[in-house]
Formats: structure tokens, C-alpha cells, sequence
């Protein structure tokens, strides 16, 4: 069973319901609370209760739910670059080449595996829930929710377009817009199951970028992300006409980096806990510094 929020009843809470601070105050949606009323326990000092009890001030909460389903995925030993943790969520940087998820062509050896093993050596289960994700040859920034209701929360938040994602790519060509918005539909190609293209029956995607600087053949930009559509930075930069350094798929060339030129460099966002706003930054990785002049 798993732990998914506790909190002390403060005097704003006093002769509150349960369910109205949960649903309140805390978000719990409908669906995961009926799964803790029934699959689950909610406790107040220790005593099981239902969501009709009515609190009172310093009064221990915590909400409990059976996992939907056990872990699958086996634990192996990698090194993890963990940029924040706390009970609810973990922060790391991916490096490029590095699949996020276990798939029928990439079954092991993945962020999953690691992060997995990473918990139980610190005496943690839990499931893994990636909030954002990232291509396997991008690098950069990445929020995994530890609980049930931190996943809910930054879903909604991701819905909501209240996580602030910045990205950092070099593209070819001379981009001559200081900066601009891309907002075209994209969807699958008609001759592939992984390329995707714009098409006027694809899905909504928008991309705001900026020039950083522009070097000989090339142009550094800042992208950020109103919608996350699969390979929606690369499919826009082509939809362009500047496709990323190094993404062969649509049109980028690896004579420079032998991978899609792109960083997940920022991230910022309000915690679902504490509502505490938090920034997070992560320096361009090696290869994509060897490209600077």
C-alpha cells in the first residue's frame, strides 16, 4: 500500500470534511479518492475514518491507496543525475542517448530501470511516473512523480500549461526572426510509424522560439513549449525550414554532433505540496558545447 499524502490539520481545516480539504485543497480528484475509500485507508491520528469526518486543528492525516499495479520493471544500477528530491517528486537530468521507458526495441537499460534500482537502494518501492518525457537522443531535465497524487497534480498542471518547459537547440541555416511562434498541427507521416510531419489533421501543437546568437551555418535558439507532442521541437524546426544539427530523421545533418542538437535546459513550475514556485536549470552537455564558437 502506498503512501500518497499526509498533512497536520492547521486551523483553516477545523471543522472541515476529509473530502473537502482533500478535494479542496489539495486537489484529490474524485477517482483517487474513491480508490482510497475502497482500496485504501484514510487515517486521522492513527484511527481509520471516513471522508465525512470533520477535523480538527493538529489533527495527522494520511491517505493510503493499494498500487494499480505492481512494478514491472526490473532495478539495474546506473548513475543518476538527481537534481531534486523530495517526497513527492524527483528531478533529474537525462543524458542523450538514454530511452526513458522500456519498449519492444529497448527492453532494459533505461531511466526506469535506474531510477527503480536508485529507490530501492535508498529503501524506497515505488512506481515509476514520468511527468515529462524525453526523446532518447535529447538530454536535459526531467520530473518523475513518486506518489499517485503527485502524478495527478502535475498532470493537471501539465493540462493547465503551468510547467514551464525551455529547451536550447542549434539549428541549421540562418533562423531570421528574432523569434516567432509555430502553431501547426502534427501528426504521424503516412509512410512511417515513428516520423511525424504537419498535417492539417494532426494534433494542436505550438512552439514559441527565440534567436540566441547565429553562428557560420547554424542558429542557436531558445524554444518553449505550449503543447508536447512527440518530436514537436524537431518537427517544427524542419516545418521551418531548419531542421536541428544532427536529427537525420528530419533533415539534419551529423557531420557536427552525432545526435539531435537539443537540451531540456529549464524547467520551472509550482510544487503541488508546498505550491512553493521552483526553477531549475541544467548547463548544455558536452557535445552540444563543442559546438559554441
Amino acid at each position: 500500500m502506498e503512501k500518497v499524502l499526509g498533512f497536520t490539520a492547521g486551523e483553516r481545516q477545523q471543522g472541515k470534511t476529509v473530502r473537502d480539504v482533500l478535494q479542496q485543497e489539495y486537489g484529490v480528484s474524485r477517482r483517487l479518492l474513491i480508490r482510497a475509500k475502497h482500496e485504501g485507508r484514510i487515517l486521522v491520528n492513527g484511527s481509520d475514518v471516513y471522508v465525512n469526518h470533520v477535523l480538527k486543528t493538529d489533527d495527522e492525516v494520511i491517505v493510503m491507496v493499494e498500487e494499480e499495479t505492481a512494478e514491472t520493471i526490473p532495478p539495474q544500477e546506473m548513475p543518476i543525475e538527481v537534481r531534486f528530491e523530495d517526497e513527492d517528486l524527483l528531478i533529474v537530468a537525462k543524458p542523450a542517448g538514454l530511452v526513458v521507458h522500456p519498449t519492444r526495441t529497448h527492453e532494459d537499460g533505461t531511466l526506469a530501470n535506474g531510477v527503480i534500482a536508485y529507490w530501492l537502494a535508498n529503501g524506497e518501492e515505488r512506481k515509476f511516473r514520468p511527468v515529462n518525457r524525453l526523446d532518447k537522443d535529447t538530454s536535459g531535465l526531467m520530473i518523475i512523480a513518486k506518489n499517485q497524487w503527485a502524478h495527478e497534480q502535475c498532470s493537471r498542471m501539465q493540462k493547465d500549461r503551468t510547467i514551464l518547459r525551455t529547451y536550447v537547440a542549434a539549428v541549421h541555416g540562418m533562423v531570421e526572426q528574432e523569434e516567432g511562434t509555430i502553431d501547426a498541427p502534427i501528426g504521424l507521416a503516412d509512410h512511417s510509424i515513428i516520423e511525424r510531419t504537419v498535417r492539417a489533421d494532426g494534433q494542436p501543437a505550438r512552439t514559441h522560439y527565440r534567436v540566441l546568437k547565429r553562428e557560420d551555418g547554424y542558429t542557436w535558439v531558445e524554444l518553449r513549449l505550449d503543447t508536447g507532442r512527440t518530436h514537436q521541437i524537431r518537427v517544427h524546426m524542419c516545418y521551418l525550414g531548419h531542421p536541428l544539427l544532427g536529427d537525420d530523421l528530419y533533415g539534419g545533418k551529423r557531420d557536427l554532433i552525432g545526435r539531435q542538437a537539443l537540451h531540456a535546459w529549464r524547467l520551472e513550475f509550482s510544487h503541488p505540496r508546498s505550491k512553493e514556485r521552483l526553477c531549475f536549470e541544467e548547463p548544455l552537455p558536452n557535445d552540444m558545447r563543442l559546438l559554441e564558437k
